[in-house]
């Protein structure tokens, strides 16, 4: 749950933005990056609320196995994660603000192979970048965490390349607007967008239907 995570937060979690936002510029129309952070319910509904996503799309990355089903990633036997894969136009959202919401909105990025009531290697922390820009961006994004001490506890989240992103099961696309009174919805996922939307008003978009 939100609240309970953000207590390993410091107060410099307030500053606006960690690093300068990357030109909104000449930048190519839409640009693509993976991110893991737990059960991807609720990280596809944070990017979904999102200015600037277009697309955010639950799926798997990160194993050995191909065209994994929901079933045998969950079993942790794959080696993927739990993703989504976002989809955004860099002229109207930077990958670092992209960045800045993964990390103090989506999830917590202190917790090793879970994401509160979740645990395995399937729900790990991770950003699966697409080339060498975004790996750039991620780590510098991760270092000026670490340097400013934003979180009470280390960083575990992995910076590592996209081999493949599979899309999950057309049942998990889309899961919290279709399904916003399940219990674990409410508990886990829902507190996630008021954040978003408190926090973060200037990012912050009720997305199409």
């Amino acid at each position: 749950m939100i609240k309970r995570w953000l207590g390993t937060i410091t107060l410099a979690a307030a500053l606006p933005l960690l690093l300068a936002s990357s030109t909104r510029s000449g930048a190519p129309k839409e640009q693509t990056v993976v991110f893991a952070g737990g059960c991807f319910w609720g990280v596809e509904a944070v990017f979904e609320h999102v200015k600037g996503v277009s697309s955010a799309v639950s799926g798997y990355a990160g194993g050995s196995t191909r065209s994994p089903t929901y079933e045998q990633v969950s079993s942790g036997r794959t080696g993927h994660a739990e993703v989504v894969q976002v989809v955004f136009d860099p002229a109207q959202v930077s990958l670092e603000e992209l960045l800045q919401v993964f990390f103090m909105v989506a999830h917590n990025p202190t917790e090793r192979n879970r994401q509160g009531p979740d645990v395995g290697t399937q729900y790990r922390s991770a950003i699966f970048y697409a080339d060498a820009s975004q790996q750039k961006a991620a780590q510098a994004y991760v270092a000026a965490l670490a340097q400013k001490k934003v979180f009470r506890q280390p960083i575990v989240t992995e910076v590592v390349p996209l081999d493949v992103f599979y899309p999950a099961e057309s049942y998990h696309q889309g899961y919290l607007e279709r399904h916003p009174d399940q219990p674990y919805i409410i508990i886990n996922d829902a507190p996630k967008l008021e954040h978003l939307r408190k926090a973060y008003p200037a990012l912050y978009r009720v997305p199409p239907q």
